[in-house]
């Protein structure tokens, strides 16, 4: 208990020490005293729970370099004109999505979709980051899968569940004779076994529709609208002039400059569409755009590149080379400034040879103090210009202290989309998610055992992204959050030594003692409990310690253990009062510029609607508290 609480006290007084740094001190400090032996300390490690998130996690990768993602942005918020038209598009979506997704990587996903929807319609990010968050949130208690804090809760039932029905000691409270009442003990066998895919959901999805409609009528009135930080400083980001191509199967054909979205952009404007020689200038917003369309923009780098993640639209430069699309994949966007020794001084971007020269090609020119209205290709190139380049992935290494440059940087984010594999990540998803849903009604053991896997599910379809070549093995590994693997694995450590010393049983005692005779009262105080510790550390952690305490307190009060589990699991799920108590969170609050109370004054009436539905809810859906 003091290793426990030296956790919590650690975590509050020091923000900047590593969260999993912290849980692996602890867990060597009870491995080391003997509370626990080396293997059952090390046994997180290859929790199925673990290896589960690991996998979907590279899976969002795959999803994301395929411009999946990207698509259903555009779809989702495309046509919305007004911020509650867009929070009603984002609430049944994002609901429905995170129950199948993981909330981090969900939220990763669509961030950039809303910041880039509220800049084209000039509203600040603060009034739809946090109802993303919050969503996503709410969605992940809808099934098992949706949030890892219930992959986590499901592993430690699992093999609390299967010790159980071997006759061992489960969690310290129930002897190797199981118990003297054979109806009790099935009731209580039945009360820790493992949820099925949807059986959260029974209470979770009302929680999720009672918060999704206080998000949609009293939200607006409790979130900020702070001006976004990027747009304060717009007037002094580079401008570069770029030229774009409109391929045969670009999916802003037939489109109207507005219908295609490309009226309002953030930082950008397009000065002029070049058609067959014919120059179309001013551009109206009913000029349709047709195939082999040059399009000639002025703006900031990173909104030209969320221009070429559009399939069919790539820079004049990339329409012109020979590189096959697999070459292509692997140049990367480039900022350098050239010079006064630079050789391509007095030179125009088309006689410079950059393909020759640099293995690299003009995307966007800029020259500070002046707006360039030529061609790219016939623009006089002076030193101190900024050339946006597409590079091989050396280019950085190579002409880092060439004396042709002052400056040469990579663009974050930058990376091509693989668009022509986009229907294969699309299938591959949706077999994952057939898969996961039939592991609930596969049996866990004889041929069935691997199939009924959700760790070799996710993992499986990992690895089949990378074999069909919707991502690289390096964008699958950079996907894995280490330091969340780490913090549960080791929370789960942590967890069993609580119920190995008799911690679980102490709390549980003193919980009974202070409730009495009252089973409603201590399923509120185990709630509450929950609520409390998950806002002020990881949800993932407080599940792997409270879940044994929950197990406990059911058995010492003769108790129906399965309410009690499923409100430590809805508990520790649903953080929204705080910025750490949930990473999704933390996520939002730089680009939407919230302060804690933001968090407070908007999270709290939500926690308190959402706790007040599930607590009226869990007793009739999960069996009587009494057994």
């Amino acid at each position: 208990m003091g290793v426990v609480v030296g956790v919590f006290v650690g975590l509050q007084i020091r923000r900047g020490i590593s969260t999993d740094v912290l849980f692996l001190m602890a867990l060597v400090i009870v491995t080391i005293t003997g509370v626990i032996n080396p293997h059952e300390a090390l046994a997180g490690f290859s929790n199925p729970a673990v290896l589960t998130i690991a996998g979907l996690l590279a899976v969002a990768a795959g999803l994301r370099t395929t411009g999946v993602l990207d698509w259903v942005g555009q779809h989702l918020l495309g046509s919305a004109r007004t911020e509650r038209a867009a929070l009603l598009r984002l609430a049944p979506t994002l609901i429905v999505a995170s129950a199948f997704m993981l909330n981090t990587a969900l939220v990763a996903m669509m961030m950039p979709v809303v910041i880039d929807w509220c800049r084209r319609r000039n509203l600040s990010p603060s009034r739809l980051l946090m109802p993303l968050s919050y969503l996503v949130i709410l969605g992940g208690v809808c099934t098992l899968i949706g949030t890892s804090t219930t992959l986590v809760v499901n592993g430690i039932l699992r093999d609390q569940h299967a010790n159980y029905m071997q006759g061992e000691q489960t969690a310290d409270i129930v002897a190797p004779e199981r118990t003297s009442d054979t109806e009790t003990a099935d009731t209580f066998a039945v009360g820790i076994a493992p949820m099925s895919l949807f059986e959260l959901g029974k209470v979770g999805l009302p929680c999720a529709v009672v918060g999704g409609l206080f998000l949609l009528t009293f939200g607006p009135s409790l979130l900020p609208n702070r001006t976004d930080i990027v747009e304060q400083v717009g007037e002094k980001r580079r401008e570069y002039l770029v030229e774009l191509f409109v391929q045969d199967h670009c999916s802003l054909i037939g489109k109207s400059i507005e219908e295609a979205g490309l009226r309002h952009l953030p930082g950008l404007f397009l000065i002029e569409i070049d058609r067959a020689g014919e120059v179309i200038t001013p551009v109206s917003p009913e000029n349709k755009i047709q195939s082999a369309d040059r399009l000639v923009f002025t703006g900031i780098v990173s909104t030209i590149v969320d221009l070429e993640k559009i399939p069919g639209l790539v820079p004049v430069a990339e329409s012109t080379s020979d590189e096959t699309p697999v070459v292509q994949r692997r140049r990367h966007l480039t900022e350098v400034v050239l010079s006064r020794t630079s050789p391509l001084i007095g030179t125009t971007v088309r006689d410079a040879n950059f393909r020759q020269r640099y293995n690299a090609a003009v995307v966007a020119v800029h020259r500070n103090g002046v707006r360039l209205t030529n061609k790219i290709g016939n623009i006089e190139l002076e030193p101190g210009d900024t050339l946006l380049l597409q590079t091989r992935g050396g280019f950085v290494r190579n002409y880092r202290n060439s004396r042709d440059f002052y400056l040469v940087s990579a663009i974050e984010g930058s990376e091509p989309r693989r668009h022509e594999k986009m229907a294969i990540a699309a299938v591959l998803l949706g077999v994952l998610i057939v898969w996961l849903s039939l592991t609930s009604w596969l049996g866990t053991g004889g041929v069935t055992a691997g199939i009924s896997s959700t760790a070799i599910a996710s993992l499986a379809v990992a690895c089949m992204m990378i074999l069909m070549r919707c991502m690289r093995v390096s964008d699958a590994r950079a996907a894995i959050d280490l330091q969340m693997l780490i913090t549960i694995a080791a929370a789960l450590g942590l967890g069993k030594a609580l119920t190995a010393s008799g911690a679980a049983n102490l709390v549980a005692d003193t919980l009974v003692g202070l409730a009495g005779q009252q089973p409603w009262l201590l399923l509120v105080i185990i709630y509450l409990l929950a609520v409390c510790f998950t806002e002020t550390i990881s949800n993932n952690a407080v599940a792997a310690m409270l879940i044994p305490i929950a197990i406990a307190l059911a058995f010492q009060g003769g108790l129906n253990p399965r309410p009690f589990i499923m409100a430590v699991s809805l508990a520790a799920s649903l953080s929204f009062i705080t910025p750490i108590g949930y990473q999704t969170n933390l996520m939002v609050m730089g680009p939407g510029g919230y302060r804690p109370r933001d968090y407070l004054k908007c999270g709290l009436p939500l926690a308190i609607v959402v706790a007040i539905t599930a607590m009226l809810l869990i007793p009739p859906f999960y069996g009587p508290l009494l057994p």
